[in-house]
């Protein structure tokens, strides 16, 4: 049957065409914040001075037109297809932002980086195909948030804490997964007020959720632009596009009550996808990066 005749194939189409064209347009984009992001000297996490730095550099700014025409798309793909068949397409825009950033800072290839990206794709599809998470309630209860936070908090905190530390590699997966993690986060907390906006869209302003979304949603680009600034681009988008959908179901399982099939050998095959998704990350974090080493920034010196 043709995709004329069957309206979910329609739908199904439309989600691919448009989540391609999210992953280009992301994919210009972080290859444009990550040829200025390297230029800065290298910034703690979470320090927004580094933002501020940025926003005075032309090209930095102009990354911004391509995110948000990807952040566009994105949600237009979603609302035509699931989460399963969106995602794994998103990341297949590192295979355009590699050669992109390469030809951006004057750099060679590394073909190393496509194989990480595609063991991590590769891992992230199978996982989220196995998992088939299904719908849950549309508004989380506060106990519902809270938990959230318990396990959540503890894992932002690791990241941060090693990341202090680490060589560049290490330090870009690290901040890379932190990052996602927050964008996970921040996008299930806009999933929550965008279910309110279809009935009391004023109410959004009194409902915490929404400044929280503002703090989550700016820290994460703070912290992807302190990873951006460590290695090959790669590295942390690899980190970012595993942690983001990984977070989402996990706020969704573990706030909105969503399912995910656990039956058959389902969840072998999550484990399994589980541990190319960390193996891509190792492989990511042992990868000699061709960005100065700088000293890690204490209280004498810490970024500008």
């Amino acid at each position: 049957m043709t995709a004329a005749g069957d309206p979910a194939a329609a739908d199904n189409l439309v989600a691919v065409v448009a989540a391609l064209g999210s992953a280009a347009a992301f994919a210009v984009s972080a290859a444009l914040e990550q040829s200025e992001a390297k230029l800065e000297k290298r910034a703690p996490p979470l320090d927004p001075r580094l933002l501020l730095r940025l926003i005075r550099r032309p090209r930095w700014l102009l990354a911004w037109v391509p995110e948000t025409i990807g952040t566009g798309l994105q949600a237009l793909a979603l609302s035509f297809g699931p989460l399963i068949l969106v995602e794994p397409l998103l990341i297949t825009g590192l295979f355009l932002a590699i050669p992109l950033a390469a030809a951006l800072n004057r750099r060679p290839v590394h073909r190393r980086d496509y194989a990480v990206v595609a063991l991590g794709g590769a891992g992230l599809a199978a996982f989220l195909l196995a998992a088939q998470p299904r719908p849950g309630i549309a508004q989380p209860s506060v106990a519902g948030w809270l938990g959230v936070a318990l396990w959540a908090g503890p894992v932002l905190a690791v990241c941060l804490f090693f990341a202090w530390c680490a060589g560049n590699s290490t330090r870009a997966v690290l901040l890379g997964v932190a990052s996602g993690l927050l964008y996970g986060i921040a996008a299930s907390l806009l999933k929550a007020l965008t279910a309110e906006l279809s009935f009391d869209p004023a109410a959004i302003f009194a409902r915490g959720q929404t400044y929280a979304l503002l703090v989550t949603g700016l820290a994460a680009v703070i912290l992807n632009q302190n990873a951006l600034q460590s290695s090959r681009i790669a590295v942390p988008l690899m980190a970012i596009a595993i942690a983001d959908p990984a977070v989402s179901i996990a706020v969704g399982v573990t706030a909105f009550h969503e399912q995910i099939d656990t039956s058959g050998v389902r969840p072998w095959i999550m484990v399994c996808a589980g541990l190319a998704m960390l193996a891509a990350m190792w492989l990511a974090s042992t990868t000699q990066s061709d960005i100065r080493q700088s000293p890690p920034p204490s209280r004498n010196n810490g970024a500008r």
